[in-house]
């Protein structure tokens, strides 16, 4: 289930990267920047122009995400069973809504959406916290080291 942390972490950073597996077995990791959390156990892409996630989870429907702050260097991983609901389906049409109202013009080309039905959530956090570090320090830390990257 997803608690308020987790919904404002995916709210605040829909990039959300997910790892499939491949016919063959082996791991595949692809970003996809539309999620939306859709009630405590369910958030879901839409789909742009992913033909390897969607091909992967056809044939293995479950899928894990890491969505990550970059600056307060904490993150959230979630797993579970995926399902496709392809444009043009009952389910699609109903919801398709959310992502117009999130994404605007974006979600016009959105051909499929993929729902992933939370099996599990686990917060995460980068060691120096295990260390004292604060959460305005780490932030404080990482502003300064992304202002030198990109100042």
């Amino acid at each position: 289930m997803l608690d308020a942390a987790a919904k404002q972490m995916i709210e605040t950073f829909p990039l959300g990267f997910v790892a499939t597996v491949t016919k063959e077995g082996r791991p595949a990791v692809s970003p996809k920047g539309t999620f939306l959390v859709l009630d405590d156990a369910c958030a879901g892409f839409g789909n742009i122009r992913s033909p390897g996630t969607l091909r992967n989870l056809a044939a293995a429907p479950y899928a894990e995400v890491n969505f990550i702050d970059p600056f307060a260097r904490k993150a959230l991983r979630l797993r579970g069973a995926a399902r496709i609901l392809p444009e043009g389906s009952e389910e699609f049409g109903a919801l398709i809504g959310h992502w117009r109202a999130k994404w605007g013009d974006l979600a016009a080309r959105i051909t499929d959406l993929i729902l992933i039905d939370i099996e599990a959530a686990r917060h995460m956090t980068t060691p120096p916290y295990d260390d004292g570090m604060t959460e305005a320090e780490m932030i404080a830390a990482y502003k300064v080291k992304f202002a030198e990257i990109y100042p």
